[in-house]
């Protein structure tokens, strides 16, 4: 039967993130720390505007590209982080996922080479494996910052025409450095190469933020991804947004136009008013997922695990290397014996072998729970 379908899609597999969340409901009295969601609930003044929204009948189709209040106040947000994006260049998405595929395909044919990082998100290998091209990846050093000779070397041997960056990083909580940044542009500037910079994250940064996007002489090859979903807690109302000088986003705009038409009404309005009311919200999910994060890096240390410190992002990636397992049968053997379920490494490429994903989006409570059961059954295994 697999003939009826797309060579390309039956190449593609299911979300491992997705697959381990789905066991956890098959194992009575497990913990999850799998998913990406912040549990925290969407900031009031958001949910008033969305039923503001609904009660002034502002339900109809909006632009393609968006309502024009939401694009303004994204740009004047993106200038905050000394990034300059017009209205007219930016596209309001559904969810970051619907502009990394509406790039995609905007871009590649058959053939095309696409350098993506291992460990990275897998949405990244999926999207790129759907049009028919070619995934490329590049290597991380061993605390997850860029491995430079890595991307030089490809980019020199492979001629892509897409490179992925990622920051602050889905798995492993990476950022990037001004030194990166700086370093990257001098690789960058003179060749013929499209930059996707997923920055889903940034509201999420510990550290003083960077990004490509703020580097002038490559504007013209940077395509930007940021979104709503984490920064306002609001990841099912699907509010994202794609940035890029307006011959790109014209191009892309042909696939987002025919994929959704436009972003729901209601969702836009409550994304615009969070950004001009609730980034005080914003950063109380900051201060509080900052706090989670240096407990469970401590607890992990503690327990014995080697793990660099996330410094953005909801995510912490140790090693399970010592443990002389695979990530996916750690992970089966956590959840099933130790009432845990954390996400195989495996699930973010090749480069993800050997590391385990840690939400830290849960409260306290459930962290130091799932850890407690963690380092219970780690001892059981005379490992730890």
């Amino acid at each position: 039967m697999d003939n009826i379908f797309s060579n390309n899609v039956n190449n593609v597999e299911i979300s491992g993130i997705r697959k381990f969340f789905n066991k956890v409901t098959k194992v009575p009295g497990a913990i999850s720390l799998t998913l990406g969601q912040p549990d925290f609930p969407v900031p009031k003044n958001i949910k008033n505007a969305m039923i503001r929204a609904i009660n002034d009948n502002k339900t109809k189709y909006t632009a393609n590209a968006g309502i024009p209040e939401l694009r303004n106040e994204i740009s004047e947000f993106l200038k905050s982080m000394d990034i300059r994006y017009s209205a007219d260049e930016i596209t309001v998405t559904v969810g970051g996922s619907e502009a990394l595929l509406c790039i995609f395909a905007a871009f590649l044919n058959a053939g095309d080479k696409v350098l993506i990082p291992t460990p990275a998100y897998p949405a990244y290998e999926s999207c790129v494996k759907i049009f028919g091209a070619e995934v490329v990846n590049y290597n991380l050093n061993k605390d997850f910052t860029i491995n430079f000779e890595s991307i030089i070397k490809l980019i020199d041997e492979e001629n892509p025409k897409l490179l992925v960056m990622s920051h602050p990083s889905n798995p492993t909580g990476a950022i990037l450095s001004l030194e990166e940044r700086d370093k990257l542009f001098i690789i960058l500037k003179e060749k013929d190469i499209y930059i996707i910079s997923d920055e889903m994250y940034s509201s999420l940064c510990y550290e003083k933020y960077y990004s490509l996007a703020q580097i002038d002489e490559l504007r013209n090859r940077v395509i930007l991804v940021g979104g709503f979903s984490k920064m306002f807690s609001m990841t099912g109302l699907r509010v994202g947004y794609v940035c890029a000088s307006k011959y790109i986003t014209d191009n892309i705009m042909k696939v987002h136009q025919y994929n959704v038409s436009c972003v729901t009404s209601i969702s836009q309005w409550g994304a615009y008013e969070g950004l001009r009311s609730s980034m005080g919200d914003v950063n109380d999910m900051k201060v509080e997922f900052e706090m989670r994060k240096e407990y469970v890096y401590k607890r992990l240390k503690k327990i014995g695990m080697d793990v660099a410190l996330p410094k953005g992002a909801f995510y912490i990636f140790p090693s399970i290397a010592r443990f002389s397992m695979s990530s996916e049968e750690f992970c089966n053997r956590l959840l099933n014996e130790g009432k845990v379920a954390v996400v195989p490494g495996s699930a973010f490429g090749t480069g993800g072998e050997g590391f385990v994903r840690i939400s830290y989006s849960y409260s306290l409570e459930v962290l130091k729970e799932g850890l407690d059961r963690m380092e219970k059954w780690l001892k059981s295994l005379n490992l730890a």
